[in-house]
């Protein structure tokens, strides 16, 4: 990650360096969009916002990895990246199929399905590991649960990092599924309204008939910008977090500044392949 700033250890701090680069690229852009076809400009501007709601969100997912799935680390036992990409895939759906509802219904409709995914999931985890494992909910990052006021001194084994999933993690995967769909479904939005705009004249056929072409084409980007925007956030996390409470959340403004130059350019490929 030292492209965002710091090594592989993993710090808070931002790269000023990096940063800078990253704001040139966004802002170059957003100029060659303009330069092209002023009319794309909200779009792109739009799908960058998209790719910061996704990287900000993921930061509050709980992911344990393999730790949690042998008791040893609090959170849902698989990939930050996969995680992710399940609750932000599952808004992304839910907002493509209200998209004919209008902006501000899809994006509701697109939070909604990736907080719900997340909730079932991490309502499911906590079945498995209370029933199933026998493993009680207890964060080895704070002592007390920041919203129940819960201790958890007395339920984490000696050797882990705590382990199950603690209600503030809980809400943290709620949260972080809420921002990720959201940010999905906008994108999606955007380039849809760019595709239905542009293809009918660059294919010279009716709009009715670009219909299709032109929700699998977004669908298609939408679902490879939100996944390059959750692996480098993944990478900004190098390795587990509990939620909002882990002082590795604290790393978010590098990954948002890296996802919203990774979006950009994404976001402009997108854009141009139908509008040049």
């Amino acid at each position: 990650m030292s492209a965002l700033g710091g090594g592989s250890a993993g710090g808070e701090g931002i790269n000023p360096t990096a940063s800078v680069i990253a704001l040139v690229i966004v802002l170059v852009s957003l100029g060659i969009a303009f330069a092209l076809a002023p009319a794309t400009l909200i779009p792109l501007i739009g799908v960058i916002i998209g790719g910061v709601l996704i990287s900000f969100g993921v930061h509050f997912v709980p992911v344990g990895g393999a730790p949690a799935a042998m008791g040893q680390a609090p959170g849902i036992a698989t990939g930050v990246a996969m995680l992710a990409a399940g609750g932000g895939l599952a808004g992304l759906f839910g907002g493509a199929w209200a998209a004919e509802m209008g902006i501000w219904v899809a994006l509701g409709a697109g939070a909604m399905g990736g907080g719900l995914l997340m909730a079932i999931t991490c309502l499911m985890v906590n079945v498995v590991y209370v029933y199933a494992m026998g493993i009680p909910a207890a964060s080895g990052k704070v002592e007390k649960d920041p919203i129940t006021g819960d201790t958890y001194a007395g339920y984490r084994s000696q050797g882990t990092e705590g382990h199950g999933l603690p209600f503030i993690s809980y809400v943290g995967g709620v949260i972080g599924g809420i921002l990720a769909g959201a940010g999905g479904t906008l994108i999606y939005l955007e380039l849809l309204s760019v595709y239905e705009e542009a293809l009918p004249s660059v294919l010279g056929m009716t709009p009715e008939g670009m219909s299709t072409l032109a929700v699998s084409l977004a669908g298609i980007f939408a679902v490879g910008m939100f996944l390059v925007a959750a692996v480098l956030t993944a990478y900004n996390i190098t390795g587990t977090i509990e939620g909002p409470h882990d002082p590795k959340f604290k790393r978010w403004p590098r990954a948002v500044i890296g996802s919203s130059a990774a979006c950009a350019a994404c976001g402009l490929v997108a854009i141009l392949l139908v509008v040049i």
